[in-house]
């Protein structure tokens, strides 16, 4: 699989980042031992340079690295066209034990990698780069991340094999116990999900508003931890209960199949606006404590309320792109 071109795009992809980041953090060792924003030493001058063109390379290298989740799921349904019984990506990721792991990591790390870049402009929107300590901490951080993301990414490519059948996602997401679907997130009954995920939403506008609004520290972080508690609420509703509205089909609750032409790419314009209420939601909160630096302060609380109107706004399109087709059925005579 390695002389494929999608497997190629991932490590060529994940091979420049890795090496860009571990560079980096040879400038991250030089910041924690001889930062001294107040010195006008040769050596602090050079350093300033350095962490310029570092920190720039960087923030390149994390970007691409959130692009490659898109990748690597693009690339795990062309996969599943040359496993045997594969139809999707599903089939795809679970032929092997590192295809699922691959994908929760850069899932984890896009937040990360985001966050990074957001401490990284808020630092160079000061002269004294008041934060280049911490986004070099988190650097370091960062780093192990992307090893294991890499070298999960060579096991994944190196143990698929054509002639080893896998599952597809009709098996894998089936009807389980007491109506319950089955899937890789759990089980839960369709009327107990759909009661507590709506709830909790309509709960995280009044939250999101509030925090829009009064721009408190608790309210921030009130709203960032219901937006990450919800995040997960809303990838297993989707996958548990709402898909199967979306495929017009009982038992299929696959998460990638509606990514595909004959349902209109509606996936990706379902999980681009949840991805990123998520990382909005959530940003304001870690940011917040970036406010003590004083002459941050006015740049970050501008930027946290910027963040949280986006939130608000994708949280909306996510709500009414992935509710459609379930209250399209219920108009329609479904259930009711």
């Amino acid at each position: 699989m390695f002389v494929n071109p999608w497997s190629l795009a991932l490590c060529l992809l994940s091979g420049i980042t890795l090496f860009l980041i571990l560079v980096a953090c040879k400038t991250a060792v030089k910041v924690l031992r001889h930062w001294d924003p107040a010195a006008d030493s040769q050596r602090q001058i050079e350093l300033e340079s350095e962490i310029w063109l570092s920190s720039t390379l960087v923030q390149y290298g994390l970007a691409f690295q959130i692009i490659s989740l898109l990748l690597y799921v693009l690339a795990a349904d062309h996969f599943s066209g040359m496993l045997s019984g594969a139809m999707c990506a599903t089939g795809a990721l679970l032929a092997n034990d590192y295809g699922l792991p691959l994908l929760i990591v850069k899932i984890a790390g896009m937040f990360l990698y985001g966050l990074w870049i957001v401490l990284h402009q808020l630092d160079i929107s000061s002269e004294k780069y008041p934060l280049v300590r911490l986004k070099y901490i988190l650097l370091l951080l960062i780093a192990p991340l992307l090893l294991a993301d890499t070298a999960l990414l060579i096991l994944y490519l190196q143990g698929l094999n054509p002639d080893v059948i896998t599952s597809c996602c009709a098996v894998i997401f089936g009807e389980g116990d007491k109506g319950a679907v089955q899937n890789l997130l759990g089980r839960m009954g369709s009327q107990t999900t759909l009661g507590f995920y709506y709830s909790w939403l309509a709960l995280l506008f009044v939250a999101g508003f509030l925090a829009w609004r009064r721009q408190e520290i608790i309210l921030y972080l009130l709203y960032g931890t219901a937006m990450a508690l919800f995040f997960v609420l809303a990838l297993h509703t989707l996958i548990a209960q709402l898909s199967s509205y979306i495929y017009a089909m009982p038992f299929h609750n696959c998460p990638f199949c509606m990514l595909k032409r004959e349902y209109g790419y509606i996936g990706f314009f379902i999980y681009l606006p949840l991805f990123a209420t998520a990382f909005c939601g959530v940003m304001p909160m870690l940011i917040h404590l970036c406010r003590a630096r004083g002459i941050l302060a006015p740049t970050v609380a501008r930027l946290q309320k910027k963040l949280v109107a986006v939130s608000l706004f994708a949280l909306a399109l996510y709500a009414v792109l992935s509710s459609y087709p379930y209250l399209l059925y219920l108009f329609r005579g479904g259930e009711g």
